[in-house]
């Protein structure tokens, strides 16, 4: 069992097999259960359930190892890496979610020092305002040294990767659809900046048709990787406003931009009820909140 968690090309074949679409509730469960046959070998500590899900998957998936082994070599040869959960590079941050996906394709690098990540997410249609405070927001935390997480969305989010990599810091951008695949088609040249000295990733498996489904799914993604999230500019129905309420999920912190609050009623009842969800005018309140946490999580890291 355990040299089969080390095989890459299987690990993805057990995806495709157990979880094609890459998201719901089985995925954070295939995700928990191959760390726990990872650390855990005879699989004693697992329900009978789903240790016999994990074991079928795996006889299941043998027969397409070696096509997801081509697969993989084709994806290297462009500059693509997958990256189990079980892989030591897999994002720290996702780990401490349950949710996270069991595989991550990327193009570029993951490094340690993306702990210390924040998504900065908005509407596709901001105001001039919402864009140059996003910008704001991305160069104020770009100066105390933290990775800048966002989705490649035209309007708030290609904004803050543009003003990230311009302040010359580190971004990831996460997709909703395939690496192989952009969307929008005009944010290609922004993606190969971001893939140039940060990252690229999605939890897709390469070639599967997504849809309006996958981006709720992203946004689980961007949440976990990221120690909070900022939302600009977000309607009622928009992915900024799922991905806020994923992070307070997560046990993270939300920060909403001033202007959202007195102009969103979803975002002035997440202030007011929720003691995660702060509301901010610019950068400094976000770097003082984490900075303070950080300084917590240490204290019990060393003492």
């Amino acid at each position: 069992m355990s040299d089969m968690l080390c095989d890459r090309a299987l690990l993805v074949a057990v995806c495709e097999e157990l979880v094609p679409f890459m998201n719901g509730s089985a995925m954070g469960r295939l995700t928990f259960l191959l760390g726990e046959l990872a650390s855990n070998p005879s699989g004693e500590r697992l329900d009978a359930t789903d240790r016999e899900w994990v074991e079928d998957g795996l006889r299941a998936a043998a027969s397409r190892r070696d096509w997801w082994q081509a697969e993989l070599t084709r994806l290297n040869a462009l500059g693509i890496d997958a990256i189990a959960s079980l892989d030591p590079r897999y994002p720290t941050n996702l780990t401490l979610v349950h949710d996270g996906p069991p595989m991550l394709f990327v193009r570029g690098t993951l490094c340690d020092e993306d702990r210390r990540a924040v998504a900065v997410v908005g509407t596709r249609e901001p105001s001039s305002e919402g864009l140059n405070l996003a910008q704001a927001i991305a160069k104020g935390l770009v100066a105390q040294g933290y990775t800048v997480v966002s989705g490649l969305a035209k309007g708030i989010d290609a904004a803050v990767h543009a003003a990230t990599l311009n302040a010359g810091g580190r971004t990831i951008a996460v997709f909703g659809t395939p690496i192989e695949t952009i969307y929008p088609v005009a944010n290609r040249p922004l993606a190969n900046r971001i893939a140039g000295t940060g990252a690229c990733v999605s939890q897709f498996l390469p070639g599967v048709r997504t849809g309006r489904w996958s981006f709720p799914a992203r946004n689980l993604t961007g949440s976990g990787l990221s120690l909070a999230t900022v939302v600009v500019e977000a309607s009622e129905t928009s992915g900024a406003r799922h991905q806020a309420e994923a992070a307070l999920k997560h046990g993270k912190r939300v920060f909403l931009v001033e202007s959202l609050v007195t102009s969103q009623a979803w975002a002035q009842e997440m202030a007011g009820n929720s003691i995660n969800a702060t509301v901010i005018a610019d950068a400094d309140v976000i770097v003082e909140r984490l900075e303070a946490d950080l300084s917590v999580d240490d204290s019990f890291v060393f003492a």
